[in-house]
């Protein structure tokens, strides 16, 4: 069983300048955790290209081979040093993990 987790971010910036460069920031730093996190077997992330007003600002997809490699990613210090950079620019957050 595969586990997808999917999370979205509103940046906390109140112009949409700077919601772009935290966005594409942390989007840069995600799509790097591939390499230094084993129980990641892919992510794709990206900060927002349309309807800026309406959608969230960045997006990620993971996937892990099961519950267990998830929750190793979570307390994985590169995934820690990632978040605690988002949690210092992100207004809110809302994730889905499901099975694939």
């Amino acid at each position: 069983m595969t586990i997808r987790h999917v999370v979205a971010f509103r940046m906390a910036a109140s112009d949409a300048e700077t919601r772009v460069e935290h966005a594409t920031r942390a989007a840069e730093q995600l799509n790097a955790l591939p390499d230094a996190v084993p129980t990641l077997r892919s992510m794709s992330a990206g900060a927002n290209t349309l309807f800026p007003g309406e959608n969230w600002d960045l997006v990620l997809v993971a996937d892990f081979d099961d519950a267990d490699a998830l929750a190793a990613y979570n307390v994985h210090p590169a995934h820690r040093e990632v978040a605690a950079y988002i949690g210092s620019v992100r207004s809110d957050r809302v994730a889905v993990d499901f099975e694939v």
